[in-house]
């Protein structure tokens, strides 16, 4: 702090008025004039610091000046934004380490050859799609990454992991092909996935192209803060010394439209929190989104800057070219930079799209800017480029990031939507659109990249390829080499995991011995259980949303400690007790507040761990189930996708279970979401033994046989009596898996009338309820365990299929249609749930009759357990009266009998249908 600060404020004060009093005696002229005299001795003072101290002395300088001038009351306008020029200054810039012309020649080869690919497929099969000008924008911002700074699976453990933009993906392949990795014919087959020879997918996809790429981010929103926490997956393993410490980044290429989605932002200050100079994001601004500009009345570059400053990230903006700096250098009053402040982005369009002559009209629009560019021709102008398309810019701003410790990075790089594409694209409005170019604007593309191509070559939109030994190829190639191998590839290498046998789980089989506990808490004694496997404890990775004590896992977090790269700097307030809450460096649990698309995110991390790190984790993300599925749904799909392995845990789960919380906490809907994940099994166990079982094999099939697939399981906040598992083990442990089993058989089987009840979940309890009444009406009664009617449903659609394919064979029987076929399962079929009914309803058409299904459709209330299940018609009474229908339908009993339950049971026939109400 400046020595002047130690003056008693009064004293201070008195100078200041006395100061202020005298210059207000000057007349309008004389202040102008001292006030310039003034602006130029501290402009000479700060110059004489840069030059003799430097840039950090001048710094703290400033910052000295900003705290006496606050404490003294001084109206300093706060502003998050610097100005609108390249935060790297010219003079600062290293040294290009690359031949330039080389890698001239290697992004022009790539361009041709990503254009032609999409005009191409749209040639031969029109309207399928592909983009064209969101390459042609990020050539250069990903060409010096993959020249100089993406390290490959070589180099472990300080490989990249990088999050391309989805939109660019020909440019990636095109790449790929220069490099020898792809053939013509499989460019030919872009976005032609079903043809002989191998395809393209439209995007990064690795479930389609499981050897190449890593991260779908296609999903707009979902690819940045997936980058986050998968930065924050890198430090977790490291500080848990499974995974050796490096210095290996995470690379997230995004598009400035796509930051208008809330999953772009929304863990801006959790990487700034969590220090992630590991994280690098390269903000393509282009300026334009799929229907025009971003921001025409703004500056977005500016609106990002003060977002992400605010947030505590390290901001380094590439918006003008070298050519700029010619400029800038002869520009002593401040000219050019005024005008920057003053450009909208609808105005800086213009200029891409128009030229030199709309540049010198529009943008030098003053005398004194008029003059800076002097003996300039169109032409001239013309090569004033953005930041983004400057590779020596691009280079110092990556070099940067790298080298910064203690926050996470973001580069904004100004680039021109279709750069180089000509009249049909470049800076249009339509340029997201553009599919197609036509012959003329093919042949100028093919001039301006300077290609060896001909006319007819052109018209047939043949890839150019310099051959293998051409000194292009040869210079790519050996780029990369130095750098640790091609990317983007997915490569799946790791050490065998030991998994626990069968007899680890054993007791969770022998029931709870007439004490009632809930599956959440049968589930929270298998995970502790797991975490102290000596084998796979370190590997479970327990993650909830702010939500462990709800879910009774707070007794877990003394014993394994909440991650946190801090460690813990205070004395919680529990100190002392047995539950004291505990965070570490090496903590095992990631709390991850209230986020549950962080949350997903951080066991999408942990789920592709075996691929992206080889080190197999197993995750347990455990949430309300409610605020599961229908949240982050397309964050499930996405990890579908990228062939995560591990449980989603859908705690306090049901409609009817989670007494009193209502219309948005009570879920009868997830599991029909869950469903049409391809590689999601979704499973409704009521019991302890079934729900050991389904983690055991879950855990078998993905770490031992190594099958992508991955679990999502309901529990429940309702405490009843854990039965033990039936005698039969095998047969009952393939039923949990397949998704059926017999739980128990009537004890009045010799009665005339037969039913067969489906249960699952907490509607268990209701439907053993039901069996005993309805031997009060004559009706022998099995109770059957339906833990999965998603993977019912599957392999009776499969089972259709087979017969249908093959006529000339006799028909199979899916297995729901085995167990429940009239010999082993005689009467009528009803099933209860305390999901919607469609779940169930899938089995109808596959069985050889009909079955009634009872379920919670309709919004939820906050009331007792008693009242919801007779609310939603799902409790026993429901039962008996649905069963008793079902066999009034079939002819065996009259309708008196049925007329008789209800009046029985007090249902009141004319009330509202719950699904109505």
């Amino acid at each position: 702090m400046a020595q002047d600060t130690c003056i008693p404020r009064k004293e201070r004060s008195n100078d200041m008025t006395s100061s202020t009093n005298s210059r207000a005696a000057l007349s309008t002229g004389e202040r102008d004039k001292l006030n310039k005299i003034e602006t130029q001795e501290w402009l000479d003072s700060l110059a004489y610091v840069l030059a003799s101290a430097g840039r950090i002395r001048a710094a703290e300088l400033l910052e000295d000046l900003d705290h006496y001038a606050y404490f003294n009351g001084a109206p300093i306008l706060f502003k998050q934004n610097t100005p609108y020029i390249n935060t790297i200054p010219a003079e600062a810039q290293p040294t290009y380490p690359g031949d330039l012309e080389m890698e001239r020649r290697i992004r022009n080869i790539i361009r041709w050859n990503a254009v032609a690919m999409v005009v191409k497929a749209n040639k031969n099969s029109d309207g399928i799609g592909g983009h064209l000008s969101t390459y042609a924008s990020t050539a250069e911002l990903y060409e010096v990454g993959f020249n100089h700074f993406f390290v490959g699976h070589g180099a472990m453990p300080d490989r990249s992991l990088i999050f391309f933009q989805g939109h660019a993906s020909p440019g990636v392949y095109a790449r790929s092909f220069l490099e020898g990795r792809f053939d013509a014919a499989r460019l030919d087959n872009f976005r032609r996935e079903l043809q002989n020879a191998p395809g393209l997918s439209s995007y990064p996809h690795p479930w389609l192209m499981p050897d190449y790429w890593e991260f779908p981010t296609v999903s707009m929103g979902l690819g940045p803060l997936q980058a986050i926490y998968q930065a924050r997956f890198v430090k977790y393993l490291e500080n848990r010394g499974l995974k050796p410490k490096g210095d290996a980044k995470v690379w997230a290429f995004l598009g400035d439209g796509e930051m208008d989605e809330p999953q772009s932002v929304a863990g801006l200050r959790f990487a700034a929190y969590e220090n992630l100079d590991n994280l690098i994001f390269v903000l393509n601004a282009n300026l334009q989104r799929l229907d025009g500009p971003v921001r025409a009345n703004s500056k977005v570059i500016q609106e990002f800057e003060a977002l992400f400053r605010g947030a505590g990230w390290n901001v380094i903006k590439v918006v003008w070219d070298s050519k700029w700096d010619e400029i800038l250098a002869k520009d002593y009053t401040g000219a050019v930079v005024k005008r920057f402040e003053q450009l909208v982005d609808g105005e800086s369009q213009r200029y891409a799209a128009f030229g030199g002559k709309e540049l010198r009209e529009k943008f030098f629009n003053t005398p004194e800017l008029q003059k800076l560019i002097e003996g300039w021709t169109d032409a001239d102008l013309e090569l004033l480029n953005r930041g983004g398309h400057d590779v020596k810019k691009i280079y110092a701003a990556y070099k940067a990031a790298t080298q910064h410790k203690g926050s996470p990075t973001i580069i904004i790089a100004r680039t021109v939507k279709g750069y180089g594409l000509g009249e049909t694209a470049q800076a249009r409005n339509v340029a997201h659109q553009v599919k197609k170019l036509d012959y003329h604007a093919l042949t100028a593309l093919r001039d301006t990249l300077e290609l060896p191509l001909t006319d007819e070559q052109v018209e047939h939109l043949e890839y150019y390829h310099p051959g293998p030994d051409s000194p292009e190829v040869k210079y790519a190639l050996a780029q990369r080499e130095k750098l640790g191998g091609f990317l983007p590839e997915r490569t799946v290498k790791f050490d065998p995991v030991q998994v626990p046998s069968e007899e680890f789980y054993e007791e969770f089989y022998k029931g709870s011995g007439g004490r009632e506990v809930s599956t959440t808490m049968a589930f929270v004694s298998i995970l502790s259980k797991l975490l102290r496997d000596k084998n796979i404890g370190q590997r479970v990775v327990p993650i909830v949303p702010d939500e462990a004590r709800t879910f009774g896992m707070d007794a877990l977090v003394p014993r394994i400690g909440i991650y946190s790269p801090r460690g813990q700097t205070y004395q919680p307030v529990d100190a002392g007790s047995l539950m004291a809450y505990k965070e570490a460096t090496d903590g095992q649990m990631l709390e991850e507040g209230i986020t549950e698309d962080g949350a997903m995110c951080s066991w999408i991390a942990s789920a592709t761990s075996y691929a992206v790190h080889g080190v197999p984790t197993i995750p347990f993300y455990v949430y309300y189930s409610m605020f599961g599925m229908q949240r982050v749904g397309d964050l499930v799909w996405a990890a579908g996708d990228q062939r995560a392995r591990g449980f989603l845990i859908g705690a306090t789960a049901g409609r009817t279970t989670l007494a009193g919380e209502g219309l948005q906490h009570q879920d009868g809907n997830s599991l029909l979401q869950a469903y049409v994940v391809p590689n999601l099994h979704t499973y409704d166990p009521a019991f302890a033994f079934e729900l050991a079982v389904i983690i055991e094999e879950g855990i078998r099939r993905m770490y031992v046989e190594n099958k992508d697939e991955f679990y999502y399981v309901t529990v429940e906040n309702e405490n009843y009596v854990q039965f033990p598992m039936p005698e039969n083990h095998a047969e009952v442990r393939e039923g949990i898996m397949k998704g059926l089993y017999r739980l128990k058989r009537a004890e009045n089987a010799d009665a005339k009338l037969h039913a067969q009840l489906l249960a699952s979940g907490p509607s268990m309890t209701a439907a053993l309820e039901a069996q005993t009444l309805l031997a009060n009406y004559g009706v022998a009664t099995d109770v059957w365990s339906a833990t999965s009617y998603k993977a019912l449903h599957q392999d009776a659609l499969l089972t259709e299929r087979e017969n249908m394919l093959h006529p000339d064979r006799e028909p199979q029987l899916s297995f729901v249609a085995r167990q429940l076929g009239k010999e082993n399962a005689p009467g009528v079929l009803v099933s209860v749930s305390d999901y919607v009914k469609l779940g169930a309803d899938g089995l109808n058409g596959h069985l050889d009759r009909k079955l009634w299904t009872l379920g919670t459709d309709g919004w939820g209330r906050s009331e007792a357990r008693e009242e919801l299940r007779d609310f939603f018609e799902v409790d026993a009474r429901h039962i008996v009266v649905a069963t008793l229908y079902a066999l009034l339908r079939d002819g065996q009993i009259k309708a008196d009998v049925v007329k008789k339950a209800i009046a029985d049971f007090g249902i009141d026939p004319e009330r509202i249908a719950p699904v109505l109400r």
